[in-house]
């Protein structure tokens, strides 16, 4: 486990690396943005950033996404995965949002998980981006990267390594680190062929450099 000083450097590194990291969904209020990360699941930002423009220039309330078959709303979206399963949950999300919620997105964990597909880590995305709350949401790229740099345990959950990287992490760093890591993890330190030779952690990093022997015998 890296100590408070590595932790720091870590921090300070995916910093210079990525100071205006955000997030890389198209959205321009919280209903568009808890939709668009909805339909992340299980596919890529690119993506969904496809099929959003035309959904939204269609739909832009609650009422209006219960105002057609759902099956619109698939046609809207058919090209991403999951689709049926994503067109029920938004329509779900917008009756409980009109039910429970005066058609606005809720600015508590509580009320987020309480929408149709929305998890913790959708809600704290929601959260930390949509309404400025601190938060740190744990996708892949944030959970790979947290276990590489051991940050955390590998045996660690999701949950787990959310609350670690909270106990380790300023609060007032939770959300823009959050997007740091996304970015560390999505463009440096990938899921495959990582970028360890270039990596200005790796002297700290005991899997990269794991990796980094693995080359050189192969």
């Amino acid at each position: 486990m890296l100590n408070k000083k590595e932790i720091r450097r870590s921090l300070d590194v995916m910093a210079k690396m990525y100071p205006d990291a955000t997030i890389e969904l198209n959205f321009s209020n919280p209903l568009e943005l808890v939709i668009a990360v909805l339909l992340s699941a299980q596919t890529t930002d690119i993506n969904v950033n496809r099929v959003t423009p035309g959904l939204f220039k269609e739909f832009k309330t609650p009422e209006d996404y219960l105002s057609v078959p759902v099956e619109v709303i698939e046609d809207h979206i058919k090209s991403i995965g999951l689709f049926r399963t994503k067109a029920k949950n938004i329509q779900k999300l917008a009756q409980t949002l009109i039910d429970d919620f005066d058609g606005e997105v809720p600015r508590t964990r509580e009320g987020l998980e309480s929408l149709a597909g929305v998890g913790r880590k959708t809600a704290n995305v929601v959260l930390s981006v949509g309404f400025g709350i601190p938060a740190i949401a744990v996708d892949t790229h944030v959970e790979r990267v947290a276990k590489r740099l051991a940050f955390c345990r590998w045996k660690d959950n999701v949950r787990q390594v959310e609350e670690t990287l909270m106990k380790k992490i300023p609060k007032e760093e939770w959300s823009v680190t959050h997007h740091r890591l996304i970015f560390f993890g999505r463009y440096h330190c990938k899921a495959r062929n990582p970028e360890c030779p270039s990596c200005e952690l790796l002297d700290i990093c005991r899997e990269g450099k794991k990796i980094m022997k693995k080359r050189q015998v192969k």
